[in-house]
């Protein structure tokens, strides 16, 4: 893997394309540390160090990299974009309009980027919005004693939401740079940088604490292992064969060959993780901001806001498994591929085309979704069971949405680089 690496830096073109892809990634990062104006920054890391943060705000943190908790120009990170982009794939089911730009080929998948880019600045306005007055009411960073925005005025406050909404622009120009211009997969290859950029301060946190040279070791063993298991089920798929029959158009044959549709055994990716823990977070933050001494508020605190508490893990994995399902039935549609399959003359062996073929694909995507949605439930529960077993709290850095996005984009970054390099007849990653 080390000589691929040094094939493609040796190659003038996929150089070039790989520094232009480190530096993008090095801006981002620079814009994750840059304090929003009106921010005490002092303040900030006093109370980062003295009062720790509200969990709630957890998954939004992840996906900032840390720069939520600083109040940064980047505090959003990639959020707003990725709730976009699930909002718009969901609104095909219900509005007519989206799935007929769906099929219209790339002229309408650029109509659907365009409303979720509008879409994203309307959700970075809201949530920056929301965090700026959360951040003002001392939910952030609960018990700390000095302000991390010492002038709240009208003027300050729109001034902090106006860069945090044109930093969630400019992440989304990034990312569009990156995918054009450098090695593809731009959100995602953000996404990854902001997540792993975590990973070192929490394992050195885990090292320092009681135990840490054992608990260290420990974790890093599990990391490497869900790392395996993760890239095996990921690298999973059942391979449908398809048969095309032979056609004549004009005094030229066509078809006649075999392929096979690749089923994923994980199809919804990281999503329904990312749904179940939104859902749970929405009652503990209704309770934050109601009497603290109500029977609902301290019942919602002890058993759904506690992540240890039993009914908030069977409600967590009850939701992940929906969420698979609902997803995975979303993305793909066994009606649209058997009328595809049968209007270019192709067919399953054994199975007759058209109703039959659909049937027949929605019984194997219920069935390899079964395992898929248990498999993302174990992994989103391994922070939960670290925390029970080594007390090493449950932001570790691994498990549920952080292993499975940072393993997803390193296995898509090399398959785009082995490309690269199986273009120029170079040997690849992966052997």
């Amino acid at each position: 893997m080390l000589s691929a690496f040094a094939r493609a830096f040796r190659t003038p073109d996929l150089r070039r394309k790989l520094l232009f892809t480190i530096a993008i990634m090095a801006v981002f990062r620079i814009g994750s540390f840059l304090p929003t104006p009106g921010v005490d920054y002092g303040n900030v890391q006093q109370c980062v160090e003295e009062q720790g943060t509200n969990d709630l705000l957890g998954l939004i943190n992840l996906f900032s990299g840390g720069a939520l908790l600083q109040l940064a120009v980047f505090a959003l990170g990639i959020m707003p974009y990725i709730t976009a982009s699930i909002i718009v794939q969901l609104l095909r089911v219900v509005i007519p309009h989206f799935e007929a730009l769906h099929q219209e080929g790339q002229s309408g998948t650029a109509r659907l980027t365009q409303y979720t880019r509008y879409l994203t600045i309307g959700l970075a306005i809201l949530q920056s919005t929301t965090i700026i007055t959360v951040a003002r009411n001392g939910l952030l960073f609960q018990g700390c004693t000095v302000p991390v925005i010492p002038e709240d005025g009208i003027v300050t406050i729109i001034l902090m939401i106006i860069t945090m909404t044109a930093g969630t622009a400019i992440i989304m120009w990034l990312g569009e740079q990156i995918t054009e211009r450098g090695i593809g997969n731009g959100m995602s290859l953000l996404i990854f940088t902001q997540i792993a950029a975590t990973f070192p301060t929490a394992m050195w946190s885990i090292a320092g604490g009681e135990n840490g040279a054992t608990k260290f070791i420990i974790v890093l063993g599990v990391i490497v292992l869900v790392i395996g298991l993760v890239v095996f089920v990921e690298q999973s798929q059942r391979r449908i064969p398809v048969q095309y029959a032979k056609r004549m158009v004009g005094r030229k044959m066509y078809g006649g060959s075999s392929t096979y549709i690749p089923i994923k055994i994980n199809m919804s990716g990281v999503i329904p993780v990312i749904f179940a823990s939104s859902l749970l977070a929405i009652p503990g933050l209704v309770a934050q901001f109601g009497d603290q001494t109500a029977g609902w508020v301290q019942w919602i605190s002890v058993n759904v806001a506690d992540p240890a508490a039993p009914l908030n893990i069977g409600l967590y994995v009850v939701l992940i498994i929906f969420f698979a399902y609902f997803y995975t039935a979303i993305t793909f549609n066994p009606d649209e591929v058997a009328d595809n399959m049968k209007k270019y003359g192709g067919f399953i062996p054994g199975i007759r085309a058209g109703r039959p073929t659909a049937e027949y694909l929605d019984y194997v995507i219920s069935r390899i979704t079964a395992p898929g949605s248990v498999y993302l439930a174990f992994v989103a529960m391994i922070p939960l069971i670290a925390f029970i077993l080594l007390d090493v709290g449950t932001n570790i850095p691994f498990g549920g949405a952080s292993i499975l996005i940072v393993v997803g984009v390193g296995l898509d970054t090399v398959k785009q680089i082995e490309s690269q390099l199986q273009q120029r007849h170079y040997e690849g990653f992966l052997r």
